[in-house]
């Protein structure tokens, strides 16, 4: 195989952690750089599973100011601990209205169906919403939403090789990793009805070495 395309993994990074960084780092970490997240701009994720306490931890690496978006109240203190500046209860009407207007970027990993016209609100002039998350339903927009301001919609699903070991190299450098639960085998069943409920901080990596109890 060329050498080129072998992922090069940094020898500091835990090996649990890894392998989630494939799926929902590469996912959340193409659409942070291809729109220039960095110092000097306020990012917001909608959010906190496990896409986006991804993207919480590679925007907050970046630089930007990070507010992450949620339903549950349970999140907030977890929101900050992955880097989070501040959490908005997006039902709150007086909570989002603070933030009308002020974005230059907001990651939305939410699968399931959900007002993306909100969040539109919320984006300054020529701010860009991407979506990550894949509801199972068309999401109606905004046509006004968008028009006024220049802003736009968005999304992303994975990126390429390089842009991959760019990831990797990157959250060597920076000591990120996934938040994974380590589970036998034997507990696959389990966790994939735990994960329908959302009740997972936040992937579940299975310990190989479980297998030989087969």
């Amino acid at each position: 195989m060329d050498e080129s395309f072998v992922l090069k993994v940094p020898e500091n990074l835990d090996p649990a952690g890894v392998a989630p960084l494939l799926c929902a780092g590469i996912t959340t970490y193409s659409p942070l750089r291809h729109w220039g997240v960095g110092e000097g701009k306020k990012v917001g994720v909608v959010g906190l599973g496990g896409l986006g306490h991804m993207g919480v931890k590679f925007a907050r690496a970046f630089g930007a100011h990070v507010v992450v978006f949620t339903t549950s109240g349970s999140k907030v203190e977890d929101a900050l601990r992955l880097g989070a500046h501040e959490v908005v209860n997006s039902r709150n009407a007086d909570e989002m209205a603070k933030h009308a207007g002020s974005f230059d970027f907001i990651l939305d990993t939410v699968s399931a169906d959900h007002d993306v016209n909100a969040s539109i609100q919320l984006l300054g002039l020529d701010g860009n919403l991407t979506l990550v998350g894949a509801p199972e339903k068309p999401l109606p927009v905004s046509s006004f939403a968008l028009i006024f301001g220049r802003k736009s919609l968005s999304g992303s699903l994975i990126g390429g090789i390089a842009e991959t070991q760019e990831m990797l190299d990157f959250c060597g450098e920076h000591g990120i990793t996934a938040d994974v639960e380590v589970i036998p085998i034997q507990q696959v069943n389990e966790a994939y009805e735990r994960m329908l409920k959302s009740d997972v901080k936040y992937r579940f990596s299975i310990d190989m070495a479980s297998l030989k109890n087969e």
